[in-house]
């Protein structure tokens, strides 16, 4: 069998604090164009990193300051990668608009009582999710002109939300907490009117800790959490959404015994192999076990990147294009892009 590697092609510097979080944009890296991705920070910035087509290198295009006062805990492109959505401990959501290479900030969301830990945008570009300390998740709806108006508050987990999601198809939501819950909201009707449709994990296979992150697979049939209590669980559905209604998430199975520290980032690539990052400074990809035995897929490990970096991993993302790069973000301040290559 070939044995991976995860080679490091650069190591960025320019954020003067922990990087919380980075996003490709999805709309680069085809037919030739270069990729961009945004990290944010501790430092109230947030970056814009484009890579150079003749060296392969990297380069900080913009930095996005004087905006948010406090710390931007999340970024998170849309889907035509003309917008870029920035949540933060000021309580705000910030939207950016590229004019022409300068990124404007063309609408602040306000409402969240405190810090605003992630932001999502669902396929089509027409709604924004934010989550918070407040315990809330917020969905926005896009009007014209850069004009966004909250359209759900909802209330339902008992802690601080850690990360909201948009499943990559359906305008369904998924959300994790500091109450260990993962939960699942669809638009029941036509009126806007969203509902917890399901709670993962309770009373049987749930985390006992924490829930950082989730990711889907490439056809949204899958999905995989990460915790506090050092395990990823992935979960499956038949149909999300399927002509009678909602259709469930089932636990498919649990990997544990990998990371020793608390798992923060988790991100599944189109080729099926998914990235957890952790506190314990390793990066460590996971793929199909074609071997396995009758019961289903389970999941194998593939690699495990010892010190990737100095110190706690924040976020890993991989990229969209032809080519497999994944980036890092860490409490060291820097962000690493790396190559999966096969030895």
């Amino acid at each position: 069998m070939e044995r991976l590697e995860l080679k490091e092609v650069q190591r960025l510097e320019g954020h003067n604090d922990r990087v919380w979080s980075l996003d490709w944009n999805p709309a680069t890296g085809h037919a030739g164009t270069p990729l961009v991705f945004a990290s944010c920070s501790g430092d109230k910035t947030v970056r814009i990193w484009e890579q150079d087509l003749s060296s392969g290198l990297w380069a900080c295009k913009a930095v996005l300051d004087e905006t948010h006062t406090r710390t931007v805990r999340s970024c998170a492109w849309s889907p035509s990668g003309k917008l870029l959505a920035t949540a933060s401990f000021d309580a705000t959501t910030a939207i950016w608009e590229n004019v022409g290479g300068d990124f404007e900030c063309v609408a602040t969301l306000e409402g969240h009582e405190n810090e605003v830990k992630s932001v999502s945008w669902n396929a089509s570009g027409t709604l924004l999710a934010t989550c918070s300390r407040d315990k809330s998740v917020w969905i926005w709806e896009m009007q014209p002109v850069n004009e966004f108006e909250c359209v759900s508050v909802l209330q339902g987990h008992t802690q601080d939300v850690k990360m909201v999601k948009w499943h990559p198809t359906e305008d369904i939501l998924i959300s994790c907490s500091y109450d260990n819950s993962i939960k699942v909201w669809a638009d029941e009707g036509d009126s806007d009117d969203w509902q917890c449709v399901q709670t993962l994990g309770q009373p049987n296979n749930g985390h006992t800790s924490t829930v950082w992150a989730l990711s889907f697979n490439a056809s949204g049939d899958k999905m995989v959490t990460c915790s506090d209590d050092l395990t990823v669980k992935v979960w499956e559905t038949e149909n999300v959404q399927s002509s009678s209604g909602f259709a469930p998430w089932r636990h498919l199975c649990t990997l544990s015994g990998y990371h020793d520290r608390t798992i923060f980032s988790i991100h599944w690539s189109r080729e099926g192999i998914f990235a957890s990052g952790a506190a314990d400074d390793t990066i460590q990809l996971f793929g199909d076990d074609n071997e396995s035995q009758v019961g289903g897929p389970l999941y194998t490990l593939l690699l495990k990147k010892e010190k990737a970096h100095d110190m706690d991993i924040n976020s890993v993302q991989w990229s969209p294009g032809e080519k497999p790069l994944l980036a890092s973000a860490s409490d060291d301040g820097t962000i690493k892009v790396w190559e999966l290559v096969s030895q």
